[in-house]
Formats: C-alpha cells, structure tokens, sequence
C-alpha cells in the first residue's frame, strides 16, 4: 500500500480531515504496510517501512532506524501522531542526515520485552531484524542499525542496547518509562501483562525485566552505545528524574557518548514529535552512510 491511501486510512481511522496530515508531492520518501510471521507472538506481526526517495530505482544499502511506539500503540503511530515522515524527508532533503529506513513495528502493550505474556523481545531482535535485512537492502552490520522508542517503546530501548550493543550503534529513548525501583501508581506498567502475575503487578517481574537488570552485562562485553535521552519537564509519570538516572549511569561509563535533554512539556505527543528529529540528527552521526553504487 503506498503513502497516500496508508495515510488516508490512518486519517479515517482516527477521525482527522486528510488535509490535517499536509501530504504534499515535495514529501520524497515512501511509506508501506507489512507484515510477517512471528512464532514469538504466534501472530502476524504488523510494520510499517519508510523507504528514502530513489530506493526503489537504485541499487545502494541503507543504515535501518527501527523505532518502537509506547504502551498500547501499534505501527501507525509515529506516522499519525509523531509525524515522523515529513521531518525525515525535511531532514535528508536538506543534508543535514544520510538517507536510512525506519522500520516501525506494531507491538501493543508488549513493553518490548519477553514479560509474563508475549515474547516481544524476540519477536523485534531475533525475528523482525533478520526478516528486514533479508528482504531490504540493508547495512546488516552494527553500523548500520540504530534503535528508538518513545515511553515503554524507551523502556524497550534502553533493554535493547544493554542486552545487544554489539547489533546497534546508537539509540535514542524518549520519554523512557524506565522507572526505578517502581512504575508510579497510575502508569500502565502496573497493569499490563508483561508484568504481572496472579492478575496483579508483579515486582520481581519489573526487576527482571527492567534496563537496570541489565546494565552490569552492558558494561561487560565493553561496547559502547551512544544514546540520546530526553523528557519533558512537567512529565506526569516523574520521567525527567528516572531518565536523569539512566543518564548519569550511562554517563559514568561513556561521558561523551550520552545526550539528555528536558524540554517544555508533558508525557505527550508534541514533546516526542519536536524532538525525534534532534534525536535522529544525534542517532545518524553514529551510522554510517548508504554504500553500494548508484544506477
């Protein structure tokens, strides 16, 4: 399905005017839904791909962004919402970043990790990554592969990167639901399967499966992954504080390889769609350009 009739649908879908989503022909790259078997899930497992202007024609590979929605979101949202493909299109038209694809995969209220229910981490790392690179034209190497995510999809990221820094070069976690010790009463984490037993959250579950289990086994293997954090000031979940802590961690083992930014605002859309474009500007300086030749 290409861009316009996949955006018209997202538009339907959430009762906006087409006019709303300022499609336009200077927009260059391209927008299709996909999806795969996932033995993980033991469902399809639905992506949306952004594919840069002159893909299609050309015969070069491309570094991969795959960048993760938060609680309960699916593989539209960062289109929708976070508006993400007229600030990349902005972004490569200009020169300010090489060109990439951004894999958008749909996951619900996974949190992006093998919780309680579903096998989401495996779904992403050991089924959606191998399934891109053999059927795009890809950098398949470190290099050429960033992650992102916004609130639980941050929470995914940051396990992501402590868990597998050898399969990424940089990251970015917006937001980060990354709560330390505890979820704060009214987020979803209290309430989502990943992390609950006997119908109730469950703590040693949070523990496992949250980034701090992790950061001992990050620092081990002796690879270092630039990450950019942020949050708004006024978040409602206390994330500044939490993503404070994930900062001065990660800062006290790679000082110049860590960003973190407050900004105006709250655990709200506006923050995470001003900001994904700094926070693409910082991920791509990390990966390498598209290599191959042109037709």
């Amino acid at each position: 399905m290409k861009l316009f009739g996949l955006m018209k649908r997202f538009a339907m879908a959430c009762g906006l005017a087409l006019c709303l989503i300022h499609l336009s022909a200077a927009t260059a790259g391209e927008v299709t839904a996909r999806s795969m078997k996932s033995a993980a899930l033991n469902a399809d497992f639905k992506y949306t791909i952004y594919l840069p202007d002159g893909y299609d024609n050309g015969r070069l590979r491309y570094p991969v962004l795959y960048l993760l929605h938060g609680n309960g979101g699916n593989e539209n949202e960062w289109l929708v919402s976070g508006q993400v493909h007229p600030t990349v299109d902005k972004l490569i038209q200009s020169g300010s970043v090489q060109p990439f694809i951004i894999v958008m995969p749909g996951a619900g209220s996974s949190w992006w990790v093998n919780g309680n229910k579903d096998r989401a981490e495996d779904a992403l790392i050991k089924e959606l990554i191998p399934h891109i690179d053999a059927t795009y034209r890809t950098i398949s190497a470190r290099e050429g592969r960033m992650v992102a995510g916004l609130s639980a999809g941050g929470f995914g990221t940051a396990n992501a990167v402590m868990k597998f820094p050898e399969m990424f070069v940089s990251a970015a976690a917006l937001s980060p639901a990354i709560y330390s010790p505890t979820p704060p009463s009214h987020s979803s984490a209290m309430r989502v399967a990943p992390f609950q037993k006997d119908g109730k959250f469950d703590q040693a579950s949070w523990d496992r499966l949250n980034y701090t289990a992790n950061l001992d086994t990050y620092k081990a293997k002796k690879l270092v992954v630039p990450m950019y954090i942020n949050s708004g000031d006024h978040d409602t979940f206390s994330i500044a504080y939490h993503a404070a802590g994930l900062f001065q961690k990660l800062f006290e083992y790679q000082p110049k390889m860590v960003e973190y930014r407050v900004v105006d605002g709250d655990h709200e859309w506006s923050v995470w769609r001003d900001s994904i474009g700094d926070a693409i500007k910082y991920m791509t300086r990390f990966a390498v350009w598209p290599i191959g030749t042109k037709p």
